[in-house]
């Protein structure tokens, strides 16, 4: 902060409270080495977890499940004490990635799924793909899959920044499904929303609001709080979930603590309240992506190489100039595109209806259901 103090408070002189930051260009010494869309590949940072999901035999274990490795989803994104921004992501740029599963078996299987979303991907390897479908309003949209436990994820996510005064908000509109295809489930979650907190002194990071998971075709659903510290009192990153059966008006499991920390299961035919997780005691599996010098020209990590060697090595002239020639680049092709009537085509994702985005060729899509184990 001492040496970037007079371009924050320049920055805060143009802004008023409640304004939209979309549009509004931020000093690239507050950015994280990374892009959005690989921000989002962390919510797969415990691959075996989400896969585990696909193992459990009764719907309510399963709906439990889905709430266990959503709620380890956000620490992993997170590990800086310092809270920095994410490159926003041009349109049309895609991040892929895999993780390489822990697999109970005598046979991994080295047989390649080349109709996935990654096609070197092995049927044990949980695959990855993001893609930047729209720049305004900005949406990016993720998928991915495990073929060998037949599950996926797709979601979308519209960011809308907030300035707050002392604070940042980014408000995450979209959904996610979690699709578990040998049940033909499908579990609905929505995203909370990020607060940059103390932007002039030691920025933080916390989460907070409302989000849902349901599962329509069992009933079974869960209402998670993500709260907001308080104005007197030190409390961080708390986090509370009720998980309700179909059709009870009362939760058969809450879930308490923090979602960066240890949370806490009170089951309602237990006394004593037991450890749900503590995600400091988790195991990362670290993503694969491949060199830079494989990936194609709108892959993130090529596309920002130069952006993140300047901040890399605290060239920040040599980073600002080639983030702003990206970004004129991607201005020069919207004036383009307009002056000639094109529209921006999407390559691994499909607009449905109004405003959701679907990965074009689903593992659901792919593979015949299954009904002999389905309850």
């Amino acid at each position: 902060m001492e040496s970037h103090g007079s371009v924050i408070r320049h920055l805060l002189s143009q802004v008023k409270i409640g304004m939209d930051l979309t549009k509004v260009v931020l000093p690239t010494f507050i950015l994280e080495r990374r892009s959005l869309l690989e921000m989002y590949a962390d919510y797969f940072a415990h691959p075996d977890l989400f896969i585990s999901i696909a193992d459990q035999k009764d719907p309510r274990d399963r709906m439990v499940r889905v709430v266990k490795w959503y709620l380890s989803s956000y620490h992993a994104g997170r590990k800086s004490a310092v809270a920095k921004k994410p490159y926003n992501p041009i349109l049309g740029e895609v991040f892929k990635c895999h993780w390489d599963v822990p697999v109970n078996s005598n046979n991994p299987s080295d047989e390649i799924v080349s109709d996935g979303p990654i096609e070197w991907c092995t049927k044990d390897q949980l695959s990855f793909v993001a893609e930047q479908v729209s720049h305004h309003p900005p949406i990016s949209a993720f998928y991915a899959e495990h073929f060998n436990k037949r599950i996926s994820f797709n979601a979308y996510v519209y960011t809308k920044s907030k300035f707050l005064g002392l604070s940042v908000c980014v408000y995450n509109i979209g959904q996610g499904i979690v699709s578990v295809l040998d049940y033909n489930e499908e579990y609905e979650v929505t995203f909370p929303n990020g607060y940059g907190r103390s932007i002039l002194t030691t920025p933080w990071i916390e989460l907070g609001g409302t989000v849902t998971i349901n599962c329509p075709q069992t009933g079974y659903h869960c209402d998670i709080e993500f709260l907001t510290k308080p104005f007197y009192g030190n409390k961080k990153h708390r986090v509370n979930a009720e998980v309700y059966s179909p059709d009870d008006k009362k939760p058969f499991l809450n879930i308490s603590g923090e979602w960066n920390g240890i949370m806490e299961a009170k089951w309602v035919d237990k006394t004593e309240s037991e450890l749900f997780i503590d995600v400091n005691a988790l195991s990362l599996i670290t993503k694969r992506v491949r060199p830079i010098s494989q990936q194609g020209d709108n892959e993130s990590r090529r596309m920002w190489k130069e952006v993140t060697a300047g901040l890399k090595f605290n060239e920040i002239d040599k980073a600002t100039n080639a983030k702003q020639a990206l970004e004129q680049k991607q201005r020069d092709e919207a004036k383009e595109r307009k002056e000639t009537g094109k529209e921006w085509q999407t390559k691994l994702f499909q607009k449905i209806g109004e405003d959701r985005w679907c990965y074009i060729n689903q593992l659901k899509q792919r593979l015949p259901p299954k009904t002999s184990n389905a309850t």
